[in-house]
């Protein structure tokens, strides 16, 4: 699954208001780009009228979206039970991070500190 990426919220966001072409170039080379439920729900959150809302589903096209077992939010608790308190992992960090782990492919965020503490998270570099 070396050709395998998650992308967190942050890194699509750049994407989408052009502020990086890190996916652009990663799409070139071949790289599947993957999202799940929670960063899907993110984004179109952040959309602020509907045609926000209609060019973020159209970015969102380029991603795969994996689907969440019901193992990933068993793992989720599990981490939020562990570091909620000490670390300080939010819920959707949480959940994206047990995605990643579940299905052992690189986590590509901006936001390291925020998951470096999971056991066994795999943290792209690009």
């Amino acid at each position: 699954m070396s050709n395998y990426v998650l992308c967190d919220t942050c890194v699509i966001i750049d994407f989408m208001n052009e502020r990086s072409h890190v996916l652009n170039e990663l799409q070139n080379r071949n790289m599947t780009l993957f999202i799940n439920s929670v960063i899907e729900m993110e984004l179109l959150q952040g959309a602020r009228n509907k045609n926000e809302l209609r060019a973020i589903e159209k970015k969102l096209r380029s991603f795969r979206l994996l689907d969440m077992q019901q193992v990933i939010f068993d793992l989720a608790t599990d981490y939020i039970r562990t570091y909620r308190l000490s670390q300080g992992l939010a819920l959707p960090d949480a959940v994206i991070g047990a995605t990643a782990i579940y299905y052992q492919i690189p986590l590509f965020t901006y936001n390291r500190k925020d998951f470096k503490f999971l056991p066994e998270i795999q943290l792209a570099d690009f």
